[in-house]
């Protein structure tokens, strides 16, 4: 049996993902391809090159994201991201797809096409950076003479991307959503709102999914907490584990 790994976007709420996928190797479970946005296209490329869990959390441990962004002055943003890809390149020297042990999908948006746009060859950073592109705090990525954003706009779970070639699906979503009072407060009322969308326009691709794992101790993050680096990791760990455990899940991988 095929097992495909779905991993979403969310920043810093991300790196849940990787205690999460700790937890499913540990259960013995192969990934056969990986389709990823975002934070998730990230952890998902260096997951994708051979580095266990445990590599990938003490990169997230021992790096200084903020240190990689640098100012930018233009209208279609305040941030440049393109600073990053010496992280990647760092772990991933080859800067291709095709140096991966396992396949990757990564999912971008195409901000002037206004379309999903999926790279699974050639060049691998310019891509990863591009899905990890908020919108409005980043200036989109040109790269293939597209500007591209934050694959998460249209889609914060790409299960499309790779559903046709496995035959199980995991999903891994770290963004769930919480009752909450109301907020007066203009900012989080427009954050909220925004998490809300992406989570309507991400449904039917979460229903798709064979095992989805959602840890609900996530929603008190924010996407810019790598400072609890550690706390995010555990969260993601701990969740699937009892998962796996309280359903007494058995993934044939």
């Amino acid at each position: 049996m095929k097992t495909g790994l779905v991993l979403s976007g969310g920043g810093a709420r991300g790196i849940s993902h990787i205690g999460a996928i700790k937890a499913l190797v540990e259960q013995g479970v192969k990934f056969d391809i990986i389709s990823g946005t975002s934070a998730g296209a990230f952890i998902g490329a260096l997951l994708a090159y051979g580095y266990t869990p445990d590599e990938i959390l003490e990169i997230f441990l021992k790096t200084k994201f903020s240190r990689s962004i640098r100012y930018g002055f233009s209208p279609s943003g305040l941030l440049s991201i393109e600073h990053a890809d010496k992280i990647l390149l760092k772990y991933i020297p080859e800067n291709t797809f095709e140096s991966l042990k396992t396949p990757l999908v990564v999912t971008t948006t195409d901000i002037q096409a206004g379309e999903e746009v999926c790279f699974s060859r050639g060049e691998l950073a310019k891509p990863v950076l591009a899905s990890c592109c908020l919108p409005g705090l980043f200036k989109p990525v040109r790269f293939q003479e597209r500007d591209l954003i934050d694959g998460a706009i249209f889609n914060n779970l790409p299960v499309a991307a790779i559903e046709k070639e496995v035959d199980y699906l995991i999903g891994i979503h770290c963004n769930p959503i919480a009752l909450q009072k109301s907020s007066s407060y203009i900012h989080n009322i427009a954050y909220r709102s925004f998490r809300l969308a992406m989570r309507g326009k991400a449904r039917a691709s979460l229903d798709r999914c064979d095992l989805l794992i959602e840890a609900p101790e996530l929603y008190r993050f924010n996407p810019f907490d790598f400072r609890k680096t550690q706390q995010l990791f555990d969260i993601g760990y701990a969740y699937t584990k009892e998962l796996i455990s309280s359903h007494d899940l058995k993934i044939d991988a």
